[in-house]
């Protein structure tokens, strides 16, 4: 099989698991029964003003109005419902405005009035309400730790609801005494609506002490405010009523639309998880074993095949210069390296929303001559990998994934093709 055909089939894979999750779609046939009186919707996560256009879109005899934010560059016109834009991954100024703007557009609601709350990834940053004691400043500084510590997304989010004032269910809440439903893209792993966008409408059992022990625990220094507000004793979750959750779309659900697109170019998927976490070279150097196994032995699937997995793996920057890229780009040059020009065998790995880390692309690809394409442009593999700088790698031999922002997100998609 040549690149370009294997590139080909790749690309349309990846790009069926994100179709299988656009807001579009997927909110109309989740919407509860119309409200007596009003419709407020809030929301926050890069999927959210997309899925405020598909609810205002959905119900035009319904009071509809609202306040949604989301990433800057992911703003879509949602009719009546206000869309703000924001910082993500680390919030700014705008974060905090949204945040007090969508508390505020939940005041003086009535049992007939239904609260609709669109809730995707990245809302943790979107929407940031600082807990009493705390500045915006404490909460970004903290976060800016958190992504460079090895943290997964579990625990990063378990340290923001408990800095927060509207996360961990707060947010419904104040919406009482109206009806909440909260529908949820989710991109975590094991989709518990908690940890999407740290949870602003589902009740929260943790405790501070749990979130202070992940910054003991990854060595990030606490400010004593900061400290103080995590010492603080465990309090009850805020009494939530007449609330629900709904998940619209999941990263189980887009590696099934993949695992459809691989049978109907003639492979034989394997999903081998929707939850695959930890570092994301040595996630590399693991599925690089397994597609090896699947070309040398045909186990633990005969070939042709295509070995797809979700989740969210995780980038340890060490003290020292880092350079550009994200967790899927970091994990293909991974793979590049423990491959080493493997023939038959190729690779995709991108973020379904669009944005791998900080950079703008969704990912890249791998061929079975990258290590050697690298390496005529002057570029050593290992170097870039161990400098973390593997979008430059992959940008300097024009093998980046670059969708735009696909206002959607399941988190990362991975699929190796072997043949």
């Amino acid at each position: 099989m040549r690149n370009e055909q294997a590139a080909a089939i790749l690309q349309d894979i990846f790009q069926q698991a994100v179709d299988s999750a656009r807001p579009g779609p997927v909110i109309p046939p989740a919407l509860p029964v119309k409200p007596r009186g009003r419709c407020v919707v809030i929301g926050a996560g890069k999927a959210s003003a997309a899925m405020a256009a598909a609810v205002d879109a959905a119900w035009p005899d319904v009071d509809v109005s609202g306040v949604v934010v989301t990433r800057y560059g992911h703003a879509v016109p949602a009719g009546r419902i206000r869309i703000l834009e924001a910082a993500h991954p680390v919030s700014d100024a705008m974060s905090e405005t949204a945040a007090m703007l969508i508390v505020e557009s939940l005041r003086g609601l009535t049992q007939d009035d239904l609260v609709l709350a669109l809730i995707s990834g990245g809302g943790s940053a979107l929407m940031a309400l600082p807990a009493p004691g705390l500045t915006l400043a404490d909460k970004q500084a903290i976060t800016r730790a958190l992504l460079h510590s090895g943290a997964n997304i579990k625990e990063m989010n378990l340290v923001r609801r408990h800095l927060s004032a509207v996360k961990g269910g707060k947010l419904a809440a104040l919406a009482q005494p109206a009806r909440v439903v909260s529908l949820i893209i989710s991109d975590v792993p094991g989709d518990n609506p908690t940890d999407v966008a740290s949870g602003p409408t589902v009740a929260d059992n943790s405790t501070p002490g749990e979130a202070l022990k992940v910054l003991e625990r990854y060595g990030i220094p606490v400010a004593e405010p900061v400290r103080y507000v995590l010492s603080l004793p465990a309090s009850p979750p805020p009494p939530v009523i007449n609330s629900e959750t709904r998940l619209v779309a999941t990263p189980a659900l887009a590696l099934e639309a993949a695992a459809q697109a691989v049978r109907r170019h003639g492979f034989t998927p394997l999903i081998l998880g929707d939850a695959i976490e930890g570092e994301s070279r040595q996630a590399a150097i693991v599925m690089a074993g397994i597609a090896k196994s699947v070309k040398l032995y045909g186990h633990p699937v005969s070939e042709p095949a295509v070995l797809l997995s979700g989740g969210e793996t995780t980038v340890t920057v060490a003290n020292g210069k880092a350079g550009k890229g994200g967790r899927n780009t970091e994990f293909l040059l991974s793979l590049a390296c423990a491959l080493q020009g493997e023939a038959g065998i190729w690779a995709i790995a991108g973020d379904s929303d669009g944005i791998d880390g900080t950079e703008d692309a969704a990912g890249a690809m791998i061929y079975p001559d990258t290590l050697a394409r690298g390496k005529l442009n002057g570029l050593s593999a290992a170097r870039y990998l161990d400098e973390h700088d593997s979008y430059s790698f992959f940008h300097s031999i024009g093998d980046l994934v670059i969708t735009g922002p696909t206002l959607t997100n399941v988190n990362d998609i991975r699929a190796i093709l072997i043949k």
